[in-house]
């Protein structure tokens, strides 16, 4: 399925026109994904993005929170979850989405792979607050109805990619993953972070695609694995080298099939400083330091794939353009390679 350093967005760009982001996408990647636009509207965010569809959900200029107050809406959000039928995101809040299904009609063709994406259930849920500004992740009911609510996003992108890819991938982002286990987040146990990790990833499996997880710092990787993703995607600019240090459990997430996404083009303002040649060495850091704990350079070479570190969408349009162009050159050096 995969035939090694294939290429893939994060999801978001710095751009205000759906079909221009769609243009960047199909020029420069060999996993299309849909495009995310928050310079477009504070909709687009990674927490607001998601929440159509949940009961509770208030937005007042660029704050979202949740707010107890329908019972009525409660009711029907229980009843949404039986038909596990998905949860839509509407095209005010994601106009990429349906650009890049309408150019896909268009184009005719269908993916080997194509990707999709949703905020992780860590991120979300303790990014979007009650009225009180007390992350919902702490009230159990509350964390429970929005892991339906992301199961439903998922299973709506899913079932929308699947008749343009043989395969869909669905990217959980979860950047508060390198942030676990700090003071900010004394309450969250290691146990519970997996069990809900698991419960999407084991969903998105059942319906017939495969779940990676993004996670732009430093993670606990062999958390991460445990939750049973199929593709592990780390910011290899700055953290190549942390994935040699669980040289067990990497070694075994390789032997069943498990792809490194190796996030090696950054995102961050040293893209303006950056070369091919720089990239190349940096990806060659973290290749071999996978090699050094046993990993057959041949088996790498077919179970990694190229991605930029982050998401582009803070970046300058110049910047951001950049980081795609070195993401498709260093893609095309290792196909000949």
């Amino acid at each position: 399925m995969f035939k090694g350093f294939e290429t893939t967005g994060i999801g978001s760009l710095p751009l205000n026109d759906a079909a221009e982001a769609c243009k960047v996408v199909f020029e420069h990647v060999t996993i299309p994904f849909w495009p995310q636009l928050p310079r477009r509207s504070f909709y687009e965010f990674m927490i607001p993005q998601y929440t159509e569809g949940f009961p509770f959900t208030k937005i007042q200029g660029e704050h979202v929170f949740v707010e107890r107050t329908d019972s009525e809406a409660v009711a029907s959000f229980y009843e949404a979850i039986e038909k596990d039928a998905g949860f839509p995101i509407s095209r005010e809040y994601a106009p990429g989405f349906y650009t890049f299904i309408d150019l896909l009609k268009q184009r005719g063709e269908k993916f080997n792979i194509i990707k999709g994406h949703v905020t992780g259930p860590l991120t979300f849920t303790l990014s979007l607050t009650d009225e009180k500004k007390r992350p919902v992740f702490f009230d159990e009911e509350m964390r429970e109805l929005t892991l339906y609510l992301l199961k439903g996003k998922a299973r709506w992108q899913i079932e929308a990619l699947k008749a343009f890819g043989e395969k869909v991938i669905i990217f959980i982002d979860e950047p508060i993953l390198s942030a676990l286990g700090t003071s900010t987040y004394v309450g969250v146990s290691t146990e519970e972070a997996l069990r809900i990790l698991r419960d999407i990833v084991d969903y998105i499996h059942g319906l017939g695609a495969l779940a990676g997880i993004h996670c732009c710092g430093k993670a606990d990787w062999p958390m991460v694995i445990a939750s049973g993703i199929n593709i592990l995607n780390l910011d290899a600019y700055f953290y190549w080298d942390t994935l040699g240090l669980y040289p067990e459990e990497i070694k075994a997430f390789i032997s069943k099939g498990g792809i490194i996404a190796w996030g090696v083009v950054p995102t961050t303002d040293a893209i303006r400083k950056v070369t091919l040649q720089g990239l190349i060495q940096q990806l060659e850091r973290g290749l071999g330091s996978l090699e050094r704990i046993g990993i057959s350079p041949d088996t790498l070479r077919r179970q990694s794939i190229l991605t930029p570190s982050c998401g582009t969408g803070s970046m300058e349009v110049e910047d951001a353009m950049k980081v795609f162009s070195l993401l498709r050159d260093l893609r095309n050096t290792y196909a000949k390679g």
